[in-house]
């Protein structure tokens, strides 16, 4: 059974070498077993989106890259305290610098698609996040950070490509 305590502080938190925050995160997605075809993709898609703990829109789970785990380990542990998931972490999908909203710095986020094997019913962070199944427009509507919809087109486009192979 996995934790059910989101880790608190920043002790461990990594930095690079221009002093910027390093957050990892993920897009959990599952693909429903009824579509196959490429031309169907979009609609065979769904991520999950999480609220924000300021309630201003919705989100991938991420959070910081702390110094006892890898990156991939970071990825699995944020969608399992903020959204209540497990699964199968893949390659990653980019890097990108962005804004903190809440304090005035720059922040480096990396992030994976996440394939869901589990959604838990008891979470972490489930008293404070929503966490709710949308699809791919859905999602490009809803989340207001550029840099996480620019890794939700990579994965559509990395779907897209391995739908045809």
């Amino acid at each position: 059974m996995a934790s059910l305590v989101s880790r608190q502080g920043r002790q461990l938190q990594r930095y690079s070498s221009n002093g910027r925050r390093l957050v990892v995160g993920c897009i959990p997605y599952k693909l429903s077993t009824n579509s196959t075809c490429s031309d169907d993709l979009h609609s065979a898609v769904e991520v999950l989106v999480i609220s924000s703990q300021k309630g201003h829109g919705v989100m991938f789970p991420k959070g910081g890259w702390e110094t006892d785990e890898t990156k991939k380990q970071a990825a699995l542990r944020e969608a399992l305290e903020e959204a209540g998931v497990q699964g199968n972490v893949e390659r990653r999908l980019g890097k990108w610098k962005y804004k903190s909203r809440r304090h005035d710095s720059l922040h480096e986020g990396i992030m994976f698609p996440m394939n869901v094997t589990e959604e838990l019913v008891q979470w972490p962070e489930m008293d404070v996040r929503e966490r709710r199944w949308v699809t791919v427009a859905e999602a490009r509507e809803k989340c207001e950070h550029i840099w996480m919809r620019e890794a939700l087109e990579r994965l559509v486009r990395r779907l897209e490509n391995s739908s045809r192979n």
